[in-house]
Order: C-alpha cells, then sequence, then structure tokens
C-alpha cells in the first residue's frame, strides 16, 4: 500500500514533487518490512543505517514493553535512573580506559554537537581558548546548524550557508594520496585548532569513501603530538557495520570523544551518546557554575531507550554477534566480486559488512538523475536501497539470510541495464 500523496507529512531528504510513491509500512521482521496488503522488501540498508540485530528483536521488544510499565520519562538535569546508569557502566566497560565519562542524547547529530561543545568548552574552561575545527573533505555528520558546520558543503545544506561557521578542511586520503592528507593535517594543527572530527574508516554519506586503518592511526597520532581533540564520529560505524564494534578498533585509536547512535539500540528508538576523557570532564567539574556543561534536551537519556540500548548490549554480550558480523561480510564479498569487472562499475569496494559501487554515468554526484530511477526500480523489486547518487550501498542487518542477500544482489545486477 502506497500513502496517498495528500498526506499532510513531509518527508526528509524526499523531493515530493517527483511524485513517486511512498509506501505505507505496516510492520517488519528481521530483515523485511511488510505493509498491509502483504507486500514485502528486504531492508537492504538497515532503515538508514540503524537496524543492527534486525527488526523487532524479541529481547529488545520485550525489554522496550517492560520499561513503559516502570518509568517512561524522567528529567535528566540532576535526576537519574537505572537504565541510564547501566548503559553508562556498560559502555565504559568495552570501551577503552581513558574514556571515562558518557553524556547521552537523542540522535546522532545532537550526538555530534555535543562533541563540538565539549571541544571547545574544554579549550575555553581550561583558558585556552580555541575555536577553530578541522573536517575531513567529503564528510557528513548530521543536519544541524553545527553539524552541517563540519560537514561537506553541498546542495543538501547551500539554502543555510549563511548560518554555518568555517572550519579548514583536510583532503580525503585516496589511494596514493595518503601522504597529502597526513602533511595537510600536520599543517592545520600547528595552527591550534580545537579538534579534528573524521568518521573512522568510511565515510557515509558522503559517498562510502574508504580509507585504510593505518592512515586513521597516523592521523591520530599527529592529533596527539599536536595537543589537538581527536573527535571519532562512529554514529554510522560503531556496532559492528565495518567489521569490529567500533571502527577505532581495526586502528588502535583511542579518540578524545566519541560519538555513537544508531545501532546502540539495535536500531529500535532513538538514542545517542557522546563518550570523551577525564580530562575533558574535569576542565568542566567546578564549584563555579558557569563552567557547567550547558546542553540538554528534554528527551535526554529517556528511559524507554535507554532499556533497549541495556538490551542491545545484551544481545553483544550473550550472543554470537561478532560471528554474524563476519558471516555477513563474508557473504557480501562474492557477489560485490562477481560485479566487479562489469565496465558498468567502477570502484567497488568493501569494508566489513558495508559493500559499495558506482554504476558509470554521464552525471555522477549525488544529484545524479539516476539515482530516482534506481530506487523505484528497486523498490518495485522487494528491496529497499537509497543510492546515494550514482553510488549504490549495501549494509543489511546482521540476520539478513543468504536467499534475501542473493535478492538483494540480485536486483542491483538488473539495475545495470537501466543506466
Amino acid at each position: 500500500m502506497n500513502l496517498d500523496h495528500r498526506s499532510p507529512v513531509w518527508h526528509p531528504f524526499t523531493q515530493h514533487g517527483l511524485g513517486e510513491p511512498i509506501p505505507l509500512i505496516d510492520r517488519a521482521q528481521g530483515a523485511r518490512l511488510y505493509d498491509s496488503d502483504g507486500n514485502s522488501w528486504i531492508d537492504a540498508i538497515s532503515s538508514w543505517w540503524v537496524t543492527t540485530h534486525g527488526h523487532a528483536h524479541p529481547q529488545i521488544m520485550a525489554a522496550i514493553r517492560a520499561q513503559t510499565e516502570k518509568l517512561d520519562q524522567l528529567i535528566f538535569a540532576g535526576w537519574t535512573h537505572e537504565p541510564a546508569e547501566s548503559l553508562a557502566a556498560e559502555l565504559i566497560r568495552i570501551t577503552p580506559a581513558p574514556l571515562t565519562r558518557v553524556f547521552l542524547s537523542d540522535s546522532g547529530s545532537t550526538s555530534v554537537e555535543v562533541a563540538l561543545k565539549m571541544a571547545l568548552g574544554y579549550w575555553f574552561n581550561i583558558g585556552e581558548p580555541r575555536s577553530r575545527v578541522l573536517v575531513l573533505d567529503h564528510s557528513y555528520h548530521g543536519d544541524t546548524i553545527g553539524t552541517m558546520s563540519v560537514g561537506e558543503r553541498g546542495v543538501y545544506n547551500r539554502a543555510w550557508q549563511p548560518l554555518l561557521f568555517d572550519v579548514d578542511s583536510i583532503p580525503f586520503p585516496h589511494d596514493g594520496m595518503e601522504q597529502a592528507t597526513l602533511d595537510a593535517l600536520e599543517a592545520a594543527c600547528l595552527q591550534k585548532p580545537a579538534a579534528f572530527i573524521v568518521e573512522p574508516l568510511i565515510l557515509g554519506a558522503g559517498g562510502m569513501l574508504i580509507y585504510p586503518a593505518w592512515v586513521l592511526a597516523e592521523m591520530r597520532s599527529i592529533c596527539a603530538a599536536h595537543g589537538v581533540l581527536f573527535i571519532a564520529d562512529e554514529v554510522m560505524t560503531g556496532w559492528g557495520r565495518t567489521g569490529t564494534r567500533f571502527a577505532c578498533d581495526q586502528a588502535g585509536v583511542i579518540p578524545d570523544i566519541v560519538c555513537l547512535s544508531k545501532g546502540l539500540t539495535g536500531g529500535a528508538m532513538p538514542l545517542a551518546v557522546t563518550l570523551c576523557s577525564e580530562a575533558i570532564f574535569q576542565a568542566h567539574y567546578s564549584p563555579d557554575r558557569a563552567k557547567t556543561f550547558y546542553h540538554s534536551s528534554s528527551y535526554t537519556a529517556n528511559p524507554i531507550a535507554c532499556a533497549a540500548a541495556n538490551a542491545n548490549l545484551a544481545i553483544w554480550r550473550d550472543e554470537p554477534v561478532q560471528q554474524r558480523i563476519d558471516a555477513l561480510a563474508d557473504a557480501q564479498a562474492a557477489p560485490l566480486a562477481m560485479l566487479a569487472t562489469d565496465p558498468r562499475i567502477a570502484n567497488p569496494r568493501r569494508l566489513g559488512t558495508i559493500a559499495a559501487l558506482d554504476l558509470v554515468v554521464a552525471d555522477a554526484g549525488y544529484l545524479s538523475a539516476l539515482a530516482p530511477r534506481l530506487t523505484a526500480f528497486y523498490r518495485d523489486r522487494g528491496v529497499l536501497l537509497r543510492p546515494l547518487g550514482n553510488s549504490v550501498y549495501v549494509m543489511p542487518p546482521y540476520c539478513t539470510g543468504a536467499d534475501e542477500l542473493a535478492e538483494i544482489w540480485a536486483a542491483i545486477a538488473a539495475s545495470l541495464d537501466i543506466a
């Protein structure tokens, strides 16, 4: 069933003027979405990269139901609750020791806003104000003013350019150009910026651009040598997408600040956290109320969302999640390799459970006319894929079966004929 175009709902990143059908989803289970007429779609992008173990995972759903009967919401300024305390303790347990504090929020964008505020607040409170932020070309960190400022500038934010603050961009470390990136970062760090923010190992909305772990490690080392705070935006990369629980693990990198969201609740509820080192917390810790970290939202640390996150962490702790990730990563490799020699394909690539390729077209880029045609083609074949322009990527839940994965890749192979 498709939503009537007279609906008052204004959908994100959707051009309603194209008149494209909008499926009305009734329920979801595992890797599939269903409408009320019995039609189904394989969720090949984990509903914008959030669903990890599968839709409606029984353990997460049970935790949500139980929490709704106990505590639904609580102001988190100066008050607390057990789901948040348990979640923070477990996050500290599974992340590297230098990360000692957990700030809860409600979205990936917000977690990055918090990280930027932490960084600038740190320098301000220790009496060495710094305001410049370094970013990596082609990055995406969210759609709020601060996160757009540290992300790629383009058609998706040009209307709001007057609101965005200036940053210094470091070139993306394309294959063979890694040293140029590191040299540029070294030079920029000499100017004493407040922080450098990166998506570790892979840039998501920027086109699924992948760079090696050794470059991430070198970037971290350069920042540490110059006293520049290192922020890892693991909103998309975290919770197994790159093959390990966190992308930074593959490089042996411990950031000063880490942003997590999306898979934090297994994709079931909106929740985010920003973890930081003790030094950043201590810069705000004072009897002087002027040094308070002044950031919050009404639904910070919502108890129901925290309960979902705790259930997700229990799944990671008690079930063979890493084996499922490894199996999915291996299963993605074979169909990608089969298409790699097709002349209509460019830059086939994979990192962990994420596989991507570019279709060769004259109008490559985010606004490629091919994107809406591909989206419609996949939708008609029962697959939810949402290309980034002429770049097609597959990032399914870890429960996706072999038959479902075969359907996804069969749809991609068939779509080459319409490029």
